[in-house]
């Protein structure tokens, strides 16, 4: 299993960051139904003003699990995500995105 994490950094104006939001609550039960979807999770940053907190930024940290890389790749290719990608292109700045597994296994 693979464990995606997904920073999506907007660029700056609260029309942009409204607009990914709103496309991810768009994409999202559509995503959940795809095979080899395990979970598809969206964060963003609580303002704590905690000492150990990074800054909060214009950004939106994405959680999946996924069965394996051909299905993340099937996944990008949909034609829902294709259509997230053209909703979403004038408000994103970067998108970094980490393909990940368990570091620790407890055998």
């Amino acid at each position: 299993m693979l464990t995606v994490i997904a920073e999506i950094q907007m660029h700056q104006g609260a029309t942009h960051f409204e607009t990914v939001l709103n496309a991810f609550k768009e994409v999202t039960p559509l995503v959940l139904q795809e095979i080899g979807c395990f979970s598809y999770e969206l964060y963003i940053d609580q303002d704590t003003h905690a000492s150990f907190q990074s800054t909060p930024s214009n950004s939106i940290i994405m959680f999946e699990k996924w069965q394996s890389l051909a299905h993340l790749e099937q996944h990008l290719n949909t034609a829902h995500m294709q259509d997230f990608q053209k909703k979403v292109k004038d408000a994103v700045k970067e998108t970094k995105i980490r393909i990940m597994h368990l570091g620790l296994n407890s055998n």
